[in-house]
């Protein structure tokens, strides 16, 4: 790891933002995006689809997720700007791969602060039952009450960044260690090892294994690192803070969530096994680790994490709510959505774009009302805006190869074609009923930001560089078809034939099918990537900030 100061003098803010947020700010933003809902479910869902080696499945999504989260802190301290997942592609390949990934940055950013709603109301559920009908559908009081939450989210963010920072690290704080004291207390007094034999190790296979880690919460559980890329435009030291930020928070998460699925495997009692993996079942299921403390007689235990529900999805929800003002902003000002986004308060704070993911995000709850349908939309859409990462790492390592690195991979250029395999494999398992869906809603996207442009509602609509985003199109489409072909499926390897994947390609060999792909497109749009000089320009003034 090479990590130093650039000599270049601190440029002047973007227009509207003020840099006022610190390393401990930055660090806590991301991992109070990665301690959310995630923790409360995910460990359930995981040992359903897997059983014991639902271990494995984290080690992998743990993996896959630091190895992009590297990618993150270099981009991320290069160029430090509001809406940083948004903007990378558009230096490197311009203008129609740059709001194609803008968009999945900002469809991912807008949909998450609804998951955490729906995961508090899931908890409070279980003591209010007024808030699902039997369904878990949400009733109309629900639907109220889920208003009152994203209501909660745009005051608190409207006060200011630096006010925001300081409420969330307080957050963070508890969202840390109710999950660590959770861990200590569930391994000292209900810990039975036999546990991890039931059934075998993996009673569902490699397919279970795989699906788990996109459908059950686990890369879910993981995202949020890249907040820090997202508030860069408003560090006080980028080329310092990002990648400490980015890459301090995923290592502190993956070891809470590893913790966490240890101790609820080891802490079931031997009667939630009565049918099997697929279907654990003890008292109080809507609530997993709550449910687990009253089964075990930790009733103080189980009262605290009723509390935490509340706490730790609005933390990350208003953390989320913060990125998708930023996203949007961002966007604006590349030219490709209406100039209005770019709208600040005196304190910095981009208005329009957060009145504007409220309302979006109310209409979230409609279409997919339960956290588990929500976890999978979400996954594919952060992944693929991911995914928009090591391709465009590999292109700025030779189109801006100067510019002093505050942190530089090593072995980047090996790093970055593997992270876009594992993005791709991400986004495959999460089964092809979640991708069509995932379609219609890029198609969506694709037409707003058309009307956009057609209506000028932004004067700094760009020339669209069809050229360098001539691989787009038959990345999207491949990654369809090749899903549709394949046989994973949201809802588990058993539903394979209802969600109409066709299952023509054999376990492996759709892996290998997805390696092969992901290689030709990420060579291909290194190829045709933009001029040195075009990148130049899209760049513009960008510095990294030094100094405090």
């Amino acid at each position: 790891m090479e990590m130093h100061a650039s000599a270049t003098p601190a440029p002047p803010t973007s227009p509207g933002l003020k840099r006022d947020i610190g390393l401990i700010g930055l660090i806590w933003t991301s991992e109070g995006s990665i301690i959310g809902s995630g923790w409360l479910f995910g460990a359930l869902f995981a040992a359903q689809a897997a059983g014991t080696a639902a271990l494995i499945s984290w080690v992998i999504g743990a993996l896959a997720i630091i190895l992009l989260a590297f990618v993150h802190a270099e981009l991320g301290a290069l160029y430090p700007v509001a809406g940083g997942t948004a903007r990378f592609p558009h230096y490197a390949f311009g203008s129609a791969a740059g709001a194609s990934f803008g968009w999945f940055s900002w469809l991912q950013a807008v949909t998450v602060a609804p998951i955490e709603v729906m995961a508090s109301l899931d908890y409070l559920s279980v003591h209010a039952p007024w808030v699902q009908s039997g369904k878990n559908h949400l009733t109309p009081a629900g639907y109220g009450l889920a208003v009152a939450f994203m209501a909660f989210f745009v005051v608190v963010n409207y006060c200011g960044i630096r006010w925001l920072a300081h409420t969330n690290s307080a957050a963070t704080w508890w969202k840390v260690f109710v999950p660590v004291l959770t861990i200590v207390v569930l391994a000292a007094t209900a810990f039975h090892g036999d546990n991890f034999g039931y059934q075998g190790f993996a009673p569902f296979g490699a397919r279970g294994v795989l699906s788990a880690i996109s459908t059950s919460g686990i890369i879910f559980a993981l995202l949020g690192f890249e907040q820090a890329d997202q508030l860069a435009g408003e560090s006080r030291n980028p080329a310092r803070d990002i990648p400490r930020a980015v890459i301090g928070s995923i290592l502190i998460g993956v070891l809470i969530y590893i913790g966490l699925q240890v101790v609820f495997i080891g802490a079931l009692p031997h009667s939630a096994f009565a049918h099997g993996w697929a279907d654990l079942s003890f008292a109080g299921k809507a609530g997993p680790f709550a449910g687990l403390a009253s089964a075990i007689g930790l009733g103080w235990l189980a009262t605290l994490l009723y509390v935490d529900a509340v706490i730790s999805p609005s933390g990350t929800g208003l953390i989320y709510m913060t990125a998708t003002s930023r996203v949007s902003y961002g966007l604006s000002r590349n030219g490709y959505v209406p100039a209005v986004f770019e709208r600040t308060t005196k304190r910095g704070v981009p208005w329009f774009g957060l009145l504007f993911a409220f309302v979006i995000g109310l209409v979230v709850f409609l279409p997919f009302p339960t956290w588990q349908k929500l976890v999978g939309f979400v996954t594919s859409a952060s992944v693929l805006m991911y995914a928009g990462a090591p391709l465009a790492f590999g292109c700025l390592r030779k189109q801006d190869a100067d510019r002093p690195r505050p942190y530089r991979l090593p072995a980047g250029m090996f790093w970055a074609p593997l992270a876009f395999i594992v993005s791709n494999l991400i986004i495959y398992w999460a089964g092809w009923d979640t991708l069509w869906r995932l379609g219609v809603a890029i198609v969506l996207g694709y037409v707003l930001l058309g009307g956009s442009a057609l209506l000028r509602l932004n004067p700094k609509v760009p020339h669209l560089d069809w050229r360098s985003a001539q691989w787009l199109p038959v990345y999207l489409l491949g990654m369809g078809v090749i899903s549709w072909q394949g046989g994973f499926c949201s809802t588990g390897p058993a539903a394979t034939a209802s969600c109409g994947a066709t299952d023509a390609l054999p376990l492996w060999w759709d892996m290998a099918v997805i390696a092969g792909f992901s290689l030709a497109i990420y060579f291909w749009a290194q190829h045709v990537r933009l001029p040195d000089a075009e990148t130049q320009e899209y760049i513009g003034s960008v510095e990294v900030v030094s100094g405090g």
